[in-house]
């Protein structure tokens, strides 16, 4: 999973990119998590809760994304994508989701919010 951080400094804007098949991710991180303080101290003691054995899973709803934590993994997914599981496809047609949902370890996740808050902190 590669990414990077990227900032307007006309508009002071923030914008995380990540590789295909993540970009989910870097529309959460964007869009849900932004700068908010509150929300990513809450993250924060979800996850060492979670590595520390108390609790299987937690789950976060976002306006138009949801983050769920468990013990071995993040994932991040857009608020629709269940609808979209109820959609067949002709064998020849496959469903890019991508942009609506990405996985990674839980440790992976952590490291990227931490590095996220370290480049917001950079103002």
């Amino acid at each position: 999973m590669e990414y990077e951080f990227l900032r307007n400094t006309i508009t002071d804007t923030v914008f995380a990119r990540f590789s295909m098949d993540h970009e989910a991710m870097g529309f959460w991180l964007s869009e849900e998590l932004a700068d908010n303080t509150v929300l990513f101290n809450e993250i924060c003691q979800q996850i060492e809760r979670l590595q520390s054995g108390q609790g299987n899973e937690w789950r976060l709803v976002g306006k138009a994304l949801s983050l769920e934590l468990d013990i071995e993994q993040a994932r991040v997914f857009a608020n629709d994508i269940e609808d979209n599981d109820d959609q067949e496809l002709d064998e020849s047609m496959s469903f890019y989701d991508g942009e609506s949902e990405a996985f990674c370890g839980l440790e992976d996740f952590y490291e990227v919010i931490l590095s996220w808050r370290r480049f917001i902190d950079e103002k």
